[in-house]
């Protein structure tokens, strides 16, 4: 009794495997085409990869430092040339006050501007002298 026991429960135990093995996903098989035979068989093994790591990450943080750098520079750059337009626009409205100002500072626009004022004010016919005094020279 105890031999059909066990046949019975190796049966049971042969039929749950039966049914894990049934129940459990099948390993999905890699394609075999150029690539994965490039990278499984080929130059480049698992282990290549893990040490080839740490220099593939330095060359990416070099990538993006120069990137980040070129993007500084021609923020710099469109900087420098808002810069260098405003300040021709300021130089020319600098030349063009100055010319005004050397326009409006003349006598006869002087002379037009206090009489439009009605002030007491005349325009000298001769120019001004100097009048000196006579312990400064000695």
């Amino acid at each position: 009794m105890t031999n059909r026991l066990r046949t019975e429960i190796d049966e049971e135990i042969a039929a749950e495997e039966e049914l894990v093995e049934k129940v459990r996903p099948k390993k999905r098989q890699i394609p075999d085409n150029l690539f994965t035979q490039f990278f499984s068989k080929g130059f480049v093994t698992t282990d290549e990869a893990t040490k080839a790591l740490p220099f593939v990450l330095y060359i990416a943080l070099l990538c993006m430092i120069y990137i980040g750098n070129r993007h500084l520079a021609e923020n710099n750059i469109r900087d420098i040339d808002k810069v260098t337009k405003e300040v021709k626009e300021l130089g020319y409205d600098y030349k063009s006050t100055k010319a005004e100002l050397t326009y409006k500072s003349t006598l006869s626009q002087v002379k037009h501007q206090v009489d439009s004022l009605k002030l007491d004010v005349k325009v000298l016919a001769q120019p001004p002298q100097k009048i000196v005094d006579k312990e400064d020279e000695q």
